[in-house]
């Protein structure tokens, strides 16, 4: 049987067209750690970020293989990593101010996986790894209306397909509505480490009203 993927299950929210569109985006749960500061430092707060959120997200997927059952447990493809960002005063996001970041760092979570799983998992993952994960935790978000648009090609290029997105939801009749609750939505489809800058592919979503 083969892994069920959520890039593949849920296209219209992992696979959209590079032209904006309006989405609904239900609730989801995720593994999410927060911090503040430039993505791109070597030895930087984000780094270590996504470092934490992969042992959890695979400690989660390879408990198959070992004594801890997880109740509903499906076999699946471990999603994404996904980025909320803000920086204060600003609409939207600032790429020439990359040290002001702040971000949530995220992993969308399968649906069998309750806060008590969660827990085991932290747990399971500090005593065989000798880690601190007291910076991860079980993140619940509605995100709701959005405009969003894939982005191919490097970070930096992102203005302009922003813009993009920006331009469609007001002729759809939309507006933005970034809030302290409401952010700059970023979702990493390639391995930075092994894709070409011009070839990246990311979801980018803007909350809307």
């Amino acid at each position: 049987m083969t892994a069920f993927d959520y890039k593949k299950e849920y296209k219209e929210f992992y696979l959209p067209p590079r032209k904006p569109q309006i989405v609904e985006v239900p609730e989801m749960n995720f593994l999410a750690v927060r911090g503040m500061g430039d993505p791109n430092e070597e030895e930087g707060d984000y780094k270590a970020a996504i470092g934490l959120l992969y042992s959890i997200a695979y400690t989660i997927k390879m408990s198959k293989m070992g004594k801890h059952r997880i109740e509903g447990y499906f076999d699946y493809v471990v999603p994404p990593l996904e980025g909320f960002w803000w920086q204060d005063g600003v609409q939207g996001v600032d790429y020439t101010r990359k040290d002001q970041f702040q971000w949530i760092s995220l992993i969308r979570l399968p649906e069998f996986v309750t806060r008590e799983e969660f827990d085991w998992a932290i747990q399971e993952a500090s005593v065989k790894k000798q880690m601190d994960f007291s910076k991860v935790e079980f993140f619940t978000y509605h995100e709701g209306l959005c405009v969003q648009c894939m982005h191919i090609g490097p970070y930096d290029n992102e203005p302009v397909t922003v813009r993009e997105m920006e331009r469609y939801a007001k002729e759809q009749g939309y507006e933005l509505d970034f809030s302290d609750q409401r952010y700059h939505h970023e979702i990493y489809l390639s391995d930075v480490r092994k894709c070409k800058p011009e070839n990246l592919k990311t979801v980018i979503r803007q909350p809307i009203k």
